[in-house]
């Protein structure tokens, strides 16, 4: 049973958003007017930000109860932004999570709200449609196509960081201890009665996207290595196949010889190319391995996800 006024916490992580911030906080200060039958605030998880993203940030924050600020001693990344917002959101009934870039609308956040009083306990904001072309268009397409088939754990392709948790999906986010985090992934293994809302992605309102390609491919290499044993599988594979096709050709030769009709040639050439191939292949597994091995170092060194230098509007 939902409470009559429920207490809705947006956690929203900030990088070098400047110039978006003004817009962002105009549409919130409008959607919470327009909804007063909620009670909401605001987590704004400052990574790092060089600009004056935390200045315009912690200004609202002294001004508006509705506002809170975390601000990271460094730039720890979305990821961590999103956990840190999570775990500071109090005792809201459920959570929005959501980028600052309003590529993801929050007049839409009503929805997500509706669905989870109608018994959702996680609400997925699904894409429809999105704006972003180029390289990173085809990325995006690449990786949510390739993504569901490689994962050894149902994930619903189109979602992102976009939206809503229960309270207790939250409490239950909040005990997951893994380093290298996968937002969607982690949403998903959690479990919960689920819902979606179906929205049309907009374009950044201002500013250039803070994310860079290269973040994204690290990003979609978190969610890959650890949703999913298939690269482990895949060299497992590819060894036997290669061993079976040289254990078959030995025996070959080995028949020639023995029928006497062995005839000894170079080969140079195809030396060669038998070796590099080998070889690629045994680097290719090494890389693998190393990934996955990468990922247990950073587990087992237990630093903590973040470092909180300070918190304003939480008094």
């Amino acid at each position: 049973m939902k409470s009559a006024i429920p207490r809705i916490a947006l956690v929203i992580p900030v990088y070098n958003e400047e110039a978006v911030l003004p817009e962002l906080l105009r549409r919130l200060d409008a959607l919470f007017a327009a909804r007063p039958e909620c009670l909401w605030h605001v987590v704004f998880v400052n990574d790092g930000s060089r600009d004056g993203t935390v200045r315009i940030a912690a200004e609202r924050a002294q001004a508006d109860p509705r506002y809170r600020l975390v601000d990271f001693s460094r730039n720890f990344g979305h990821q961590a932004a999103l956990t840190a917002g999570l775990a500071h959101a109090g005792d809201a009934d459920a959570v929005v999570t959501m980028d600052a870039d309003l590529q993801d609308p929050p007049e839409v956040i009503p929805d997500l709200v509706a669905a989870w009083r109608n018994g959702a306990e996680v609400v997925l904001a699904i894409r429809r449609s999105r704006k972003e072309r180029g390289l990173r268009r085809v990325g995006f397409d690449l990786f949510h196509g390739l993504f569901g088939r490689l994962s050894d754990f149902p994930i619903e392709n189109n979602t992102g960081t976009f939206g809503l948790l229960d309270g207790a999906a939250v409490a239950a986010f909040n005990q997951l201890p893994e380093k290298h985090r996968f937002f969607p992934g982690l949403r998903a293994w959690v479990g919960f009665t689920r819902g979606e809302v179906q929205y049309d992605r907009d374009e950044r309102v201002a500013g250039e996207p803070v994310v860079t390609f290269r973040k994204l491919v690290r990003y979609a290499l978190d969610g890959v290595f650890s949703f999913s044993r298939l690269p482990l599988r895949l060299v497992t594979y590819v060894g036997l196949v290669i061993a079976g096709i040289g254990f078959a050709v030995g025996l070959f030769f080995v028949v020639r010889r023995l029928l006497g009709v062995e005839i000894a040639s170079t080969g140079f050439t195809t030396l060669v190319t038998l070796l590099l191939f080998l070889g690629g292949v045994q680097l290719i597994g090494i890389g693998v391995l190393g990934e996955y091995l990468g990922r247990i170092y950073d587990e087992v060194k237990r630093r903590p996800h973040y470092i909180v230098k300070r918190k304003v509007g939480f008094e």
